[in-house]
């Protein structure tokens, strides 16, 4: 399984996990507050300029991470473009990019355990329902499982095409499935071998 925190050190690595969580709630929560394209634009673009300062390595690797919601993107502006509701898509996409591009700024700059500490301590309250413990478990495997899956499903979809002139479409999911039920099975059995998640 792959860390989404970048390798490149930056003065955001230092600042407090729960500190960075709760900024991001917060910007996500103005996001869906402000209507205009012009406002969320100025806000993606301050999202931007926090990327910047730490050079190109870090801003690619951000870009990087902003590739699977390109079809989103496109299907939302295709939409639009159809109902003929041009400045309302815009609003739509730039909300969508700033607050997963905010998002990413917070995982790549703060390290999975301050994040699932944070949870923890987040998750006390419910601890006679469910183990804090548990749940920040639950959170990591699935924050570094996103990574893992894409790249395997990349792997299976450029197998296929070695292998036919045919596009993969809907063909690949079968092998996808199978492949993410074997890596699970696989987090159980290390999960099991180090004594669980108590």
């Amino acid at each position: 399984m792959l860390t989404l925190t970048s390798p490149v050190e930056t003065p955001l690595h230092r600042l407090p996990a729960g500190a960075k969580l709760a900024a991001l709630a917060a910007f996500t929560v103005v996001l869906f507050w402000l209507k205009s394209p012009v406002a969320l634009a100025l806000a993606l673009g301050g999202v931007v300029a926090l990327h910047v300062p730490w050079g190109a390595a870090f801003t690619t690797h951000a870009a990087r991470m902003l590739r699977p919601l390109w079809p989103f993107v496109a299907v939302v502006a295709a939409w639009h473009l159809w109902i003929g509701e041009a400045a309302a898509g815009a609003a739509v996409i730039l909300r969508m990019v700033t607050a997963v591009a905010a998002a990413n700024l917070v995982t790549m700059t703060t390290r999975l355990s301050d994040m699932i500490t944070v949870l923890e301590r987040l998750a006390a309250p419910l601890a006679p329902l469910l183990p804090p413990r548990r749940l920040a478990l639950a959170f990591a495997l699935v924050i570094r499982f996103i990574p893992t899956l894409a790249a395997r499903m990349v792997q299976i979809t450029e197998a296929w095409r070695a292998r036919s002139p045919r596009r993969p479409g809907w063909r690949v999911l079968v092998p996808a499935t199978l492949a993410a039920l074997d890596d699970a099975d696989q987090a159980a059995e290390a999960l099991r071998a180090r004594g669980g998640a108590e």
